[in-house]
């Protein structure tokens, strides 16, 4: 993770890494399948099993650690060396979403982007590193276990006037909105099965701007993105087209 100076910018945007830059459901398809060919499907259930357990623990996912879970009840399997392999080494930058980099690109046109995400501190950064984020924004890369209640820390590393914050989940949204108010615009990306499932939508106030996928950010002209400029959505037209 890196700082920035002490300068302020006007606005730094924020983006969220699991289904709003990257599928990260296709990739957990992928595991799945791999998982049920490997060691057949009892052994896939109970890793997800634990993989649950442990989310419920800790408040963010943790493939590597469920499968360190998993493997003190299967001591004698040696495949499960090679699993660790499969997850560190997966073609991650295969998974990005069609323009999530052209979205990054274009974002940058208008302020500092970051990555802001949520993680364990080994594979979630190899994800970022391995997909090409982690040099689509400089280096600028911060990764939480609840990184809604991480914002102080945010504003000392990439002080703003404002922030945009791009996310596929109403909750963090709904939270970081919160907290800094009419400083944050956010964008609400509708991709993954968070971001579909209607009693999730339903639970959290409407974002300030709500888009079908990522590579529609690159249609607007982000400048126009202030806090309380009213609801905007994939259709519309008008001033906020990029030209």
């Amino acid at each position: 993770m890196e700082a920035t100076g002490t300068s302020a910018s006007d606005t730094v945007f924020l983006f969220d890494v699991d289904n709003t830059l990257l599928d990260n459901d296709a990739v957990r398809a992928d595991l799945h399948e791999h998982l049920g060919r490997e060691f057949g499907s009892e052994a896939c259930d109970r890793y997800w099993a634990l993989f649950e357990e442990l989310r419920a623990e800790l408040g963010y996912a943790d493939y590597l650690g469920a499968l360190q879970r998993y493997r003190r009840e299967a001591m004698t399997e040696p495949r499960l060396l090679l699993m660790s392999s499969y997850l560190v080494d997966y073609p991650f930058a295969e998974r990005l979403y069609p323009d999530a980099l052209t979205a990054l690109i274009h974002a940058r046109r208008f302020g500092p982007t970051a990555i802001l995400s949520d993680g364990d501190v080994v594979f979630q950064p190899r994800k970022v590193q391995r997909s090409g984020l982690w040099g689509a924004v400089d280096g600028r890369v911060l990764i939480y276990i609840h990184k809604e209640q991480m914002l102080a820390d945010v504003e000392r590393r990439y002080p703003a006037r404002r922030y945009v914050m791009i996310d596929d989940k109403l909750r963090i949204l709904a939270a970081m909105k919160q907290s800094w108010g009419e400083r944050l615009t956010t964008v609400f990306v509708r991709q993954g099965h968070y971001a579909l499932d209607p009693k999730n939508v339903a639970a959290y106030p409407a974002a300030d701007v709500t888009l079908d996928r990522i590579s529609h950010l690159i249609d607007y002209d982000l400048s126009a993105w202030r806090p309380s400029a009213g609801r905007r959505d994939a259709s519309s037209t008008g001033k906020d087209r990029a030209q």
